[in-house]
């Protein structure tokens, strides 16, 4: 890469890059809500447990954390090719690969150990995150077939699974529920993001759904996985019927939003329109969970 285009950064800007900062916090929302919500089910005093608190919000952002940085490790090689990509700190050579696998491995190893201090199962499913992102995913699927996004999902649904079983290691229905929502959020989430990047990840070699199968056959994927999400509050009716009522409000204006774009002549601005839906979508529903309990 041309040194004369790397942007002024300061190490803690590329530290935050490389551990990909904007997903670590994301992902604690959904870590504090599936064990905020394990609390209030399982009448388990909050206060009490402010040790189990700590313990499982490190360890859940040490292993995103270091899974981020495995990723940029293995993908050295294609971030170069795309606008996304290109400043990450291995493109730039601001961190050497030795220093980032050192401390993608470092981070892992002690975010799992944190886990394992509030419970087995928590622990447990924290590995099979790692193993599913860095291993699964990153290694094996993104480069090689389509329904790498899919496959992806299922890393990125485990979050609010180990913040529940850090309190309750049985996981209750509603701990699956979370679940759920996670995994079936993401394709349209990332089909929508990947529809902008069409091109790029086709530069790349990524063999992405919009890039493989065109958009027409992408929006059909994203109504699915849309309308895949109503029946589940349903399954979620201790949290009430008000929250009962704005999930399935906000369920079906993205269903409608979907279907919209069979019919517009911009799919760039629909997919962004989607995009920018699925972030407050994901947002309202887990802030809500937590209000619901407290009010």
């Amino acid at each position: 890469m041309d040194k004369t285009n790397v942007p002024e950064t300061t190490a803690m800007k590329d530290f935050m890059a490389l551990i990909k900062i904007g997903i670590v916090n994301s992902n604690l929302i959904t870590v504090f809500t599936g064990m905020w919500l394990a609390f209030v089910m399982n009448d388990v005093p909050f206060l009490a447990n402010l040790d189990t608190m700590f313990f499982t919000l490190l360890g859940s952002a040490f292993i995103i954390a270091g899974s981020a940085s495995l990723n940029n490790y293995i993908d050295r090689d294609i971030d170069p090719l795309m606008e996304r990509t290109k400043s990450r700190p291995t493109v730039t050579g601001k961190i050497s690969y030795s220093k980032v696998l050192i401390l993608g491995l470092a981070l892992v190893i002690m975010g799992s150990a944190l886990l394992f201090l509030t419970t087995f199962t928590a622990g447990v499913i924290g590995i099979i995150g790692i193993l599913s992102y860095v291993v699964i995913y990153s290694m094996w699927s993104k480069r090689r077939h389509v329904s790498n996004t899919v496959v992806g999902s299922l890393s990125g649904a485990v979050p609010p699974l180990i913040g529940w079983a850090a309190v309750d290691p049985t996981l209750d229905v509603l701990a699956w529920m979370l679940f759920l929502i996670m995994f079936i959020w993401q394709p349209p989430h990332f089909y929508a993001l990947a529809m902008k990047r069409s091109e790029e990840y086709g530069k790349a070699g990524i063999p992405m759904l919009p890039t493989v199968k065109g958009f027409a056959v992408t929006k059909r994927h994203m109504f699915v996985w849309t309308l895949l999400l109503l029946p589940l509050p349903f399954f979620m009716m201790d949290l009430g019927l008000a929250f009962f009522t704005l999930a399935t409000i906000l369920n079906i204006g993205w269903i409608a939003l979907a279907i919209t774009g069979f019919k517009v002549k911009d799919d760039l601005k629909w997919a962004k329109r989607m995009f920018v839906y699925s972030l407050q979508y994901l947002t309202i529903m887990f802030v809500a969970m937590v209000i619901v309990t407290v009010i």
